[in-house]
């Protein structure tokens, strides 16, 4: 329980921050409101919240898993290896974080995508199916976000989409051989 207030709080200090980078740094913004969405993630193939677009996948009963709209009962938390760029988008740095034992990857997905949230490009929601070893992660960019993936730059892509394939495949427990990367079930070319 302690966890998820760090995580919420942490979250709310997030949005407050980008609203007012925003704020500062866009002067077309629409009188300083700016609309954060908070990244929804789906696990093999379960029904998204009405706010994302419903996905149309199937699913076999054995690799159900845990998702972030069933409520972690048991408080408790593991440690994972976050792996993050740095400043030059040359290496990435790993980084010890604690998540929920109930849903580690889809937290430590959810701990990236949140460090690539900016002021013009916001994702709306993710998923992630794993099937095989192969990691499939469909991003879903918010209506409103002012970029596109095809507009963010070699570092960028470096930052969000490396960081996202060392992490998942960089912690053992998850077993997670490769990763490929969709936007709305259609492959991104990276």
């Amino acid at each position: 329980m302690n966890s998820k207030k760090r995580y919420l709080s942490a979250l709310i200090l997030f949005a407050l921050c980008t609203s007012i980078s925003s704020c500062a740094t866009n002067n077309t913004a629409d009188n300083g409101q700016s609309q954060i969405s908070t990244p929804t993630t789906i696990t093999n193939g379960e029904s998204p919240p009405s706010k994302v677009e419903p996905y149309s996948t199937t699913k076999s009963p054995s690799q159900e898993t845990p998702t972030s709209n069933s409520k972690a009962v048991s408080g408790k938390t593991t440690n994972v290896t976050l792996y993050t760029s740095d400043e030059q988008c040359q290496v990435l740095i790993p980084k010890p974080a604690s998540v929920s034992a109930d849903e580690p990857m889809t937290e430590a997905i959810g701990k990236i995508i949140e460090q690539r949230d900016t002021a013009d490009f916001s994702l709306s929601g993710y998923r992630v199916n794993v099937n095989n070893g192969v990691a499939t992660v469909d991003l879903r960019i918010a209506p409103d976000s002012k970029r596109q993936i095809t507009s963010l730059s070699s570092c960028e892509q470096f930052a969000l989409f490396g960081s996202l394939r060392k992490t998942l495949t960089s912690n053992a427990q998850w077993k997670i051989k490769d990763v490929r990367f969709t936007e709305r079930d259609k492959e991104i070319a990276l």
